[in-house]
């Protein structure tokens, strides 16, 4: 299969390089030339449970490059996903899927502005990457399931033939019939520690050493979970407390979450896809989100110091 990544950070070089290794004819894209040049140059460097090692991989700035794909799986920061998507539409022929793995809920609908609501499949990923450098990332895939599915939840051919090509690459990947209650369980696992992470500036290990965020976050989920069943939607998280053990399982204790991620390098995060949908939500069906408030009121302060710091910075 002939796959663009759209979004070659973290965890797009960690699932584009398995789905290279895997025999896929993958393209990573990313804006950045300096990531791209890296790898075009000497392959990505993939540090993992088995190593590290040098991908050759195909990285390229211009969508052009790459040329009509299979599959797109959009990998781009939540806000930045329209416009990705209308830059890369050379990517798309006649029989194009376009699959979303991006946090959070919400961008199926973008894509379907974009591209057509026909070619969008849904999806949610357990893979965990950490981007070390320009051209090196820290992978985390083994034991991690990923999901897919149409919108509607039939179990069509092109979602199986979606699934397989990933699992022939080592990425365990299950077609589900109840996408829309899949990514509401991703949700529930990044509303546990995205934003707590994201204002403590905490690791996995150094979060989970602490009660009192422990507290935090099950409450924080535990208001999701009630705005899901609101909705009427069909989870299979059943308590908050398996959402707090799934989000670090089989990660390293040094992993660090998207969110702080993001907050570290000096960008803006995806909390208005992630406990900001959550409130969204809760006003829609009159559930009270205030631990998701105020995690989201935290989060959108520190995006603000720091830009305040960056506008200050270009000034001096």
């Amino acid at each position: 299969m002939k796959i663009a990544i759209l979004g070659a950070g973290a965890l797009g070089c960690a699932i584009g390089a398995a789905l290279t290794e895997g025999g896929h004819e993958t393209w990573l894209l990313d804006r950045s030339p300096e990531h791209v040049g890296t790898m075009r140059r000497g392959g990505l460097r993939v540090d993992d449970e088995r190593g590290s090692r040098q991908v050759a991989v195909r990285a390229t700035t211009e969508a052009q490059e790459a040329g009509v794909v299979d599959l797109v799986v959009v990998l781009v920061k939540s806000f930045h996903t329209e416009a990705a998507m209308r830059g890369a539409r050379c990517l798309l022929g006649p029989d194009t899927l376009v699959l979303s793995l991006q946090n959070g809920l919400g961008h199926e609908n973008v894509l379907a502005d974009v591209v057509g609501r026909a070619r969008v499949l849904a999806g949610k990923t357990y893979v965990g990457g950490v981007l070390r450098g320009p051209g090196h990332v820290q992978s985390g895939v083994a034991g991690k399931a990923t999901y897919v599915g149409e919108l509607d939840g039939a179990r069509t051919a092109r979602a199986l033939a979606v699934a397989a090509a990933f699992d022939q690459a080592g990425l365990a990947t299950i077609v589900s019939d109840n996408i829309v209650g899949t990514m509401w369980d991703k949700l529930l696992v990044n509303v546990a520690t995205g934003a707590l992470t994201g204002i403590t500036g905490l690791t996995y290990g150094q979060l989970y050493d602490e009660p009192a965020l422990k507290d935090a976050a099950l409450s924080a989920v535990g208001e999701a979970v009630a705005v899901a069943q609101a909705a009427g939607v069909t989870l299979s998280i059943a308590a908050p407390e398996q959402a707090w053990h799934l989000a670090a399982e089989g990660l390293s204790p040094a992993f660090k979450t998207s969110m702080l991620q993001s907050l570290d390098k000096g960008s803006v995060t995806e909390i208005d896809f992630i406990n900001g949908a959550v409130v969204r939500w809760g006003r829609r069906h009159g559930v009270p989100t205030p631990v998701n408030a105020t995690l989201v009121a935290c989060i959108k302060g520190i995006e603000r110091a720091m830009a305040d710091r960056q506008r200050g910075e270009r000034v001096a």
